[in-house]
């Protein structure tokens, strides 16, 4: 069985969430989905992002959900084929309304470029050309 990873963020409106992300070219798994979630499909069949509206989120923990706007709760990486998917990615993300929360970074093996969405959660992109060790 292969392995999957499911990230799960809390998100104020669903349906604004879903149009972002959608925005950036990511469909959904109406399967996993309802009025309280929506399981955003980053790589079929191993990664995930569930966007749960935050009344839903707390049913899955006793502590305070932070406010990414304010505090950093998780930085999430995606590999992407190429440095013009970084960019063009940013580039969707910000035409929908998202920020860019620093610029792009070229590290000679990597070029990395990254952006909040409209919850706050950020979402750093990476194009790696070599491995650094």
């Amino acid at each position: 069985m292969n392995k999957q990873i499911f990230v799960n963020l809390p998100v104020k409106d669903l349906n604004k969430s879903k149009a972002f992300f959608a925005a950036l070219g990511y469909t959904f798994n109406p399967q996993f989905s309802d009025d309280h979630a929506a399981c955003m499909i980053i790589s079929d069949d191993s990664i995930y992002a569930m966007l749960l509206v935050e009344d839903f989120f707390k049913t899955f923990t006793n502590k305070r959900i932070a406010n990414a706007h304010e505090v950093t709760e998780v930085l999430t990486c995606l590999s992407c084929e190429s440095r013009e998917e970084v960019d063009g990615l940013v580039a969707k993300a910000l035409a929908a309304g998202g920020k860019a929360p620093r610029a792009p970074h070229d590290h000679g093996f990597m070029h990395a470029h990254g952006f909040e969405d409209l919850d706050g959660h950020i979402w750093e992109l990476v194009h790696m050309t070599g491995r650094p060790w």
